[in-house]
């Protein structure tokens, strides 16, 4: 169920889920019953429940959305789902769904308790600073100390685009130009993430491996069918 979970400060876990754990995403044509299964499953191995994973409408972009509430909040209903590409919680638990794309993990500490934010970090949010948003805005809840779990995803050995993304996208983040293992023109997302990471001094605590390399993952490179795995946060209450 989980290619990587660790109790990353005293009460509070991170994880990243794997295909045992079946396809998490309610927008890729599965059975929204069992996906909603698969999440109260995944609620309870982790001891969240009776509170739920906020998950997010992921679009692409930079917005992010500071969730006050989230253990009243049923992460089944669609409406109630924010749409956004970063979450920010004061300890509520909270999820980040990919298929190729970085699930990006923060923790942070304020005098309040921790400052948790789940970061969909994929070409076009790492270009439009998804990153450097979440961290201002865990930074405005007074978090100090955030620290990164960057979870798997597609590699720059892997990600081929054509040359004139590579160009447009290296030209504002170097650190994301990178060549395929066969030659052709590439992107490194992890790579372009550690730099922005790096810039805001966020240190990265783990990195997950290469989406396309591992069948033990969703990827959407590999099938356009697939489903998605979670990356996660929460508090232990």
């Amino acid at each position: 169920m989980f290619l990587w979970r660790a109790e990353v400060k005293p009460g509070v876990s991170v994880a990243f889920t794997d295909t045992d754990a079946g396809n998490l995403a309610l927008h890729v044509g599965d059975d929204a019953g069992a996906v909603l299964r698969r999440r109260a499953r995944l609620e309870e191995t982790t001891g969240v429940a009776p509170r739920r994973f906020q998950y997010m409408n992921q679009v692409h972009g930079n917005e992010v959305s500071l969730v006050v509430e989230p253990e009243v909040i049923d992460s089944g209903a669609v409406g109630d789902t924010p749409t956004a590409d970063a979450l920010v919680s004061l300890g509520g638990p909270l999820a980040v769904m990919v298929a190729d794309c970085i699930p990006l993990v923060l923790v942070g500490s304020a005098a309040s308790g921790p400052v948790l934010a789940a970061v969909h970090a994929g070409r076009p949010g790492l270009f439009s600073g998804v990153i450097p948003a979440a961290v201002e805005q865990m930074r405005s809840a007074g978090a100090t100390d955030i620290r990164a779990w960057l979870g798997p995803s597609v590699c720059g050995n892997c990600y081929e685009v054509p040359a004139e993304l590579r160009d447009e996208v290296s030209a504002v983040l170097p650190s994301a130009r990178s060549t395929t293992s066969w030659g052709t023109p590439a992107l490194d997302l992890p790579g372009g993430a550690a730099s922005q990471l790096e810039a805001l001094g966020v240190p990265i605590e783990y990195r997950g491996p290469c989406t396309l390399e591992s069948d033990s993952l969703f990827s959407y490179r590999r099938d356009s069918r697939s489903g998605r795995f979670a990356g996660l946060v929460w508090t232990h209450d």
